[in-house]
């Protein structure tokens, strides 16, 4: 069931990190910070998020190797016992990301994206970042899809980053509006339009809820228990598939 039933290459960059951003942030962070290392509570301040989601990032960060060691006493913290390469994008990279961005503004964690895109372009030397405006200056396109309000789009995103539940106000295909509390378990993109997929407590089950249809979203404290999305909704298509990072 759906519901209840002229290219600008480089987009404003506003906004928090998505994880793989900020895996990448805790690491610089440390190096910058050498021996001294840096403390969980230090370092949750800075990127803005729990204590508990930077313990789970340092744990990611040691199962991927990366030589983080904890520094025992008062005071003490992460320690990064050795630098990481140096990030290297090449022109054309850059500019496929700013293409990809455009592309899809409806895009869950654009924002993040963007905050993505904007240090990719920092870390870049003045010569390369000219030679990803130009090249990106030469890719046009038009996009008739509608993204969500931003605060929504946001809303929704932390709502499925962090597994909380989600209070949305939801207009159906009927322009009837209702206010429903909803567990998030995916966002899917199908037949040109984003959805919140998710188990309805108002109706009791699982639903697809437009994003461009949410007219308001209200992130709760409380976690959502972990639904399985094949489970729920059933085995998807041979042609979908989650995003893969490799």
């Amino acid at each position: 069931m759906v519901g209840d039933t002229v290219l600008s290459p480089f987009p404003g960059i506003l906004g928090d990190v998505n994880r793989t951003e900020r895996l990448y942030a805790i690491a610089e962070e440390l190096r910058a910070a050498g021996r001294a290392g840096r403390t969980s509570t230090w370092l949750a301040q800075r990127l803005e998020v729990s204590v508990r989601t930077v313990k789970r990032d340092v744990d990611a960060l040691l199962q991927a190797g990366v030589p983080i060691w904890a520094q025992a006493g008062r005071g003490g913290g992460y320690v990064l016992e050795a630098g990481l390469p140096p990030l290297n994008v090449t022109a054309a990279e850059a500019a496929a990301i700013a293409v990809a961005l455009a592309a899809l503004p409806a895009l869950p964690f654009a924002v993040d994206a963007r905050s993505a895109l904007s240090k990719v372009l920092a870390a870049m030397t003045d010569k390369e970042r000219e030679r990803a405006e130009a090249i990106a200056g030469r890719l046009w396109l038009r996009t008739p899809e509608r993204a969500p309000r931003p605060q929504v789009a946001r809303v929704l995103d932390e709502a499925v980053r962090e597994r909380r539940v989600v209070v949305l106000d939801y207009a159906d295909s009927t322009d009837a509006a209702t206010r429903r509390a909803a567990e998030p378990v995916a966002l899917a993109a199908t037949g040109g339009h984003w959805y919140l997929l998710a188990w309805c407590r108002l109706r009791r089950g699982p639903r697809w809820f437009r994003t461009d249809r949410i007219t308001a979203a209200h992130l709760t404290a409380e976690d959502a228990p972990a639904h399985d999305a094949a489970t729920l909704f059933g085995t998807p298509p041979d042609d979908a598939h989650p995003v893969r990072l490799r």
